[in-house]
């Protein structure tokens, strides 16, 4: 079966608005509105054309030796994609009959593939562009859960693999069969020997340059945001499912499932203090502002690429369908770096990533059940790096007593010494057994000092105050390079594990001042108790529940304009979720503005304090509901009523109709 593609169908800034902003404002604020950028001036995205027949819910990409592209999807197909960096690829299906393949690479004529319950070796022995050799590498058992996702494989420089399985899902992560939770190393005659555990959902893993394993974990029970880990043999990454199984042969850690207790409240840091076996995450990513599911890494091999970055990695996330960048350093021995914005709006949810021959990226990506950002429910799509350099920051270094900003170009003299210019705030999460955790322990830093480096490549901050343990958000708003330009992306997210040896900060020990009390209150528009004003009551109760996809249980409910309502939200999903209710045709206006909520989503319960929002409900965990009470607007319409967890808002909603 060959299908192919026929070629598919691309500011100045006005002279004289320029020239009025140079007579009214003088000529720095020219450079700064004329010059600012946005991601796709750098990166440009294109689309793989797929033909309408092929269902191309991308789970992984390799490319052969040939430069032609294999995709397997997830409904267990194997296509190979010839020219697919041109408008008219061909395709051509090579294999089929997997179950739920989420990863693939190619290794001497042969594409090796990791599905729900095998490690699997595909070849064309016969020439014939088909796969004619299934042959089963390794097993491992299932329960049939349907979160018993199986990711890779990776290969190692030797020729072994690395495999991750993820937890079932029962109400909590469990593991349900032998080395659920586990990282597997896997030789190419199918002699397995476990890694690490502690990990839930580890769609993503790679090497660094230095050939050291990294992967990527998701939010869920004992995960309080998403995170990158390095792993080594017989770690324990946090999770403790995973745990049930080292008493087993083979197992190179004896730490038991009883050994870890949440009743103390502690950090996933403070409780590393006590069990060594536990890896710190080297970069936590900020959930809903980094991302809400992380998913593939990809290592940056040289500066040719997308930029001065070589070493440092690109993260996809699914829900967000963005790819952001993650800096690392090692400070006493261990890895620990920040996480900075990179490229958003792809077409679907990011899966996997994978340099092409041509030095583009190619994304492969889904959306069924999982839902994103990207309006499309799978694709493929290329970006390219046009050579110019974005004014961003290229990476954040720890210091004894601050922080030193590193740019990709040099900075204003005048607005990188302003100190007004820049903030730093560490938050952390909580680690227990509950479904992902609000920021905690949040303290704005004194900034007392700084100094601009004389080539102006840098700047360094010197900070009252950090402590061990601690997401450190470090924004730059307002430095501009010496064209007058903004900063592309303004704020990083260092993970900070490890103070540098040096001269400490006056409150180095971080007691400190916490957040002062101008969080947001309690919100007007969430009533939870019937009004003592409502003499009777409420005329109309309406049960609203969910169900999978992010969607609701309802997508129309009418109701008399002026009636006294109950809304009982049951959330019985496997992911938090609220119901807000927003004036005609604001849904998107509302759930957009709740992704831009930052440090403190939390606080707002993911609502934006809008007057497009009318009502709502709490953000609410699974298997938690809530009933709240208001009455209905007097003009009738279709009002909307959405989701506001990040992401969400693109398809969790419905028409509150009022007649």
């Amino acid at each position: 079966m060959k299908y192919v593609m026929k070629p598919s169908k691309t500011d100045i800034f006005p002279f004289i608005a320029a020239l009025s902003l140079f007579i009214c404002f003088g000529q720095s604020a020219l450079f700064a509105q004329s010059s600012d950028r946005s991601e796709s001036d750098y990166f440009t995205i294109s689309t793989l054309n797929i033909p309408d027949e092929i269902v191309m819910e991308a789970g992984g990409l390799s490319f052969d030796d040939e430069g032609n592209l294999a995709v397997v999807t997830r409904r267990g197909e194997v296509w190979i994609v010839n020219n697919p960096q041109s408008d008219n690829p061909s395709f051509s299906r090579f294999g089929q009959g997997l179950h739920e393949p989420l990863g693939i690479a190619y290794r001497e004529g042969a594409y090796y593939i990791a599905q729900r319950g095998e490690l699997v070796r595909l070849e064309d022995s016969s020439g014939d562009g088909y796969a004619d050799l299934y042959q089963t590498i390794y097993r491992w058992p299932l329960t049939g859960n349907y979160h018993e996702y199986s990711y890779g494989p990776k290969f190692l420089p030797n020729g072994d693999m690395l495999v991750t399985l993820n937890l079932s899902w029962i109400g909590y992560g469990a593991s349900l069969t032998d080395w659920r939770g586990w990282m597997l190393r896997i030789t190419q005659d199918g002699e397995m020997t476990p890694f690490a555990t502690g990990l839930r959902s580890p769609l993503g893993f790679a090497l660094n340059a230095e050939g050291d394993i990294f992967y990527t974990e998701n939010e869920g029970d004992w995960v309080g945001s998403g995170w990158m880990t390095h792993l080594e043999e017989g770690d324990f990454a946090g999770h403790p499912e995973g745990l049930r199984w080292t008493e087993m042969e083979g197992s190179p850690l004896d730490l038991r499932f009883d050994d870890i207790d949440d009743s103390e409240g502690l950090t996933l840091y403070e409780q590393s203090q006590n069990i060594p076996e536990i890896k710190n995450p080297a970069t936590w990513f900020p959930h809903t502002i980094m991302g809400i599911s992380t998913s593939d890494i990809l290592l940056i091999e040289n500066d040719d690429q997308v930029g001065p970055f070589a070493g440092q990695f690109l993260v996809g996330d699914q829900g967000h369908s963005k790819i952001m960048r993650v800096y690392h350093e090692k400070v006493n021995g261990e890895y620990q770096g920040a996480v900075f914005d990179f490229r958003e709006g792809f077409q679907s949810g990011i899966i996997k990533l994978e340099w092409g021959p041509d030095d583009q990226i190619y994304v492969g990506m889904t959306s069924r059940g999982w839902g994103s950002t990207g309006r499309d429910q799978y694709g493929v799509q290329r970006m390219r790096w046009n050579g110019e350099i974005p004014f961003v920051m290229q990476k954040i270094n720890a210091e004894s007593n601050g922080f030193t900003l590193t740019f990709t170009e040099p900075v204003d003299h005048q607005s990188a010494m302003d100190i007004n210019n820049y903030s730093v705030t560490d938050f952390t999460y909580r680690y227990d057994a509950a479904y992902g955790s609000p920021v905690i322990n949040r303290q704005n830093k004194t900034i007392t000092r700084l100094s601009v480096a004389d080539d102006g490549m840098s700047v360094r901050l010197y900070v009252d105050g950090l402590r061990e343990g601690y997401i450190n958000e470090v924004q730059a708003a307002g430095v501009l390079n010496e064209a007058g330009q903004n900063l592309l992306h303004s704020a990083g997210y260092y993970t900070l594990n490890n103070l540098p040896e040096g001269e400490r900060s006056a409150v180095a020990d971080g007691t400190g001042v916490d957040r002062p009390d101008d969080e947001p209150g309690p919100s007007a528009k969430k009533v939870t108790e019937r009004p003592s004003d409502w003499d009777t009551g409420p005329n109309m109760r309406i049960q609203l529940a969910t169900e999978p996809g992010l969607q609701y249980d309802q997508t129309l409910i009418t109701v008399q304009a002026g009636s006294r309502v109950a809304l009982t939200f049951e959330n019985d999903d496997d992911m938090a979720h609220n119901v807000v209710i927003t004036l005609p045709e604001s849904a998107d206006q509302v759930g957009e503005a709740a992704m831009r909520l930052g440090l403190d989503a939390d606080a707002l319960e993911f609502v934006p304090r809008l007057e497009e929002v009318l009502f709502h409900t709490s953000m609410l965990q699974p298997g938690q509901s809530e009933t709240i009470y208001f009455e209905v607007p007097e003009t009738p319409g279709d009002y909307d009523f959405v989701c506001t967890f990040p992401g969400h808002h693109i398809s969790m909603r419905g028409i509150f109709r009022v007649e």
